[in-house]
């Protein structure tokens, strides 16, 4: 297995050696012990659906990731504990060896829908406390990812002191193993092959969700796990970006970028191409080299030993396109971890100042990702990429091209032959003689004139 990603079939088979799951899943628990034991936690508690997956290595559906219905319990020098959504508990003890019978039923309340005084709350901590208890532990810090406001109040009532458990689980997760690679770059070879089918339909009157549609079927057919979301932006909504599609139709002339966020066995990507639709203006262009130059500058400064400060020095600055702070041009110029989540460390942004910079490692997958304006007020280009890094450097593993900005669409052919790629999306200002609206209009004033 290539130490740095490749990519293989999807099926597990006999005469090759793809993804090791057995491995992924001790590989992956055995990074959560050495930060809890490294920390001062006596155990982790995770209702997070990415942090349950990576140290018990079970999921219910990507319906359940915002329900908080779900919860594992990692104690200092013990194994997982994980207390699932009714009948999801007995399937883990039928189908999840390494987990058996430490797969127990239980239920929060519901995100709220469950009356507090049934007790939904109190149980689960209840539940909690008894497992540390019977460890010694209750008395140690207990660090928790994320939690509804009724089970954190239940927790502490219980006598539990509650810290933050965030990045405990953060630093496990920041350095991939070599199978979480590979699934991260069979996830992106899957998003390679859905820009090749919406660079192929792409034309005008084709509408944002429709392009979004077939971005999504495209990924499922090949075996995506869950579609997360696309962001389709096109034409005047590329500027300011508005972070969601709309229904709006593609039209001549239009910039048309696209982020796709999706999960191949749990493990995500987030990447950005712009197209131009039948042509793109010289504004357009420009924008397009801006925001390559910038990206390609950050993606040289990536090495093992770099910072995140170092690398978000090759952003430009908020005030440089059009923005009074770096909060307002907050992910416009980012860049950030992405494993079973999107949003990972490092993160890279002017927003933090250098005296909090994370050092970069080998084995950290992260994306990059830039913006930049054009100079017309209406058009702008995106560009992402996702990368792994080397002992040496990086390698780029979101592969449809982006050196240069693409032409989507039908190339129309005039009387004098193809009309050119890069052209003003008004016809009257694409004279062959070079002469502006202004000087046309004039002409045309001046021989009426000079009518008899």
């Amino acid at each position: 297995m290539p130490a740095m990603g490749g990519t293989f079939g999807l099926m597990a088979v006999d005469w090759e050696q793809r993804v090791d799951f057995d491995r992924l899943r001790r590989d992956r628990l055995a990074r959560a012990r050495r930060e809890l034991e490294s920390s001062d936690l006596g155990a982790l508690v995770l209702f997070d659906a990415n942090n349950i997956r990576y140290t018990t290595s079970t999921a219910i559906g990507t319906w359940g990731n915002d329900k908080y219905v779900r919860w594992a319990l990692l104690p200092r020098g013990g194994e997982p504990l994980l207390w699932d959504f009714g009948s999801a508990a007995r399937h883990h003890q039928l189908h999840c060896p390494w987990l058996g019978e430490r797969s127990r039923a239980g239920i929060t309340n519901f995100r709220g829908a469950i009356p507090p005084e049934v007790g939904r709350a109190q149980d689960v901590a209840e539940k909690i406390r008894a497992e540390l208890a019977s460890r010694g532990l209750a008395g140690e810090p207990v660090g928790i990812d994320v939690v509804e406001p009724p089970v954190l109040f239940a927790l502490q009532e219980a006598g539990l002191r509650v810290v933050d458990g965030q990045q405990v689980m953060q630093r496990a997760r920041m350095r991939k193993t070599p199978d979480e690679i590979v699934l991260l770059d069979t996830a992106c070879m899957m998003v390679d092959a859905a820009y090749d089918e919406l660079y192929r339909a792409m034309r005008p009157g084709m509408r944002e969700n429709e392009c979004v549609a077939l971005v999504a079927k495209t990924l499922y057919e090949l075996g995506s796990e869950h579609v997360e979301g696309v962001n389709a932006i096109s034409g005047e909504r590329s500027n300011p970006h508005p972070h969601v599609y709309s229904d709006r139709a593609l039209r001549q002339g239009d910039p048309a970028f696209f982020d796709v966020l999706h999960a191949y066995n749990g493990y995500r990507t987030c990447y950005y191409r712009t197209f131009a639709v039948s042509s793109a203006s010289p504004a357009l262009v420009d924008a397009y080299r801006r925001c390559r130059d910038h990206l390609d500058d950050a993606i040289s400064r990536v090495r093992p030993g770099a910072t995140t400060a170092e690398i978000a020095a090759a952003f430009p600055r908020a005030a440089d396109f059009g923005f009074a702070t770096e909060e307002e041009a907050f992910a416009l110029q980012l860049g950030h971890g992405v494993g079973l989540s999107i949003w990972e460390k490092p993160v890279v942004s002017r927003l933090i100042p250098p005296e909090h910079a994370e050092v970069i490692e080998e084995g950290m997958v992260f994306a990059l990702e830039t913006y930049w304006p054009a100079t017309n007020g209406w058009q702008a280009a995106r560009i992402e990429e996702q990368l792994v890094v080397t002992s040496t450097g990086c390698e780029v593993i979101t592969r449809f091209p982006a050196e240069q900005l693409l032409v989507a669409g039908q190339r129309y052919h005039a009387v004098g032959g193809p009309l050119p790629a890069t052209r003003m999306e008004q016809s009257n200002l694409n004279r062959p003689d070079g002469r502006g609206a202004g000087a046309v209009v004039a002409a045309a004033r001046a021989e009426g004139r000079n009518l008899p």
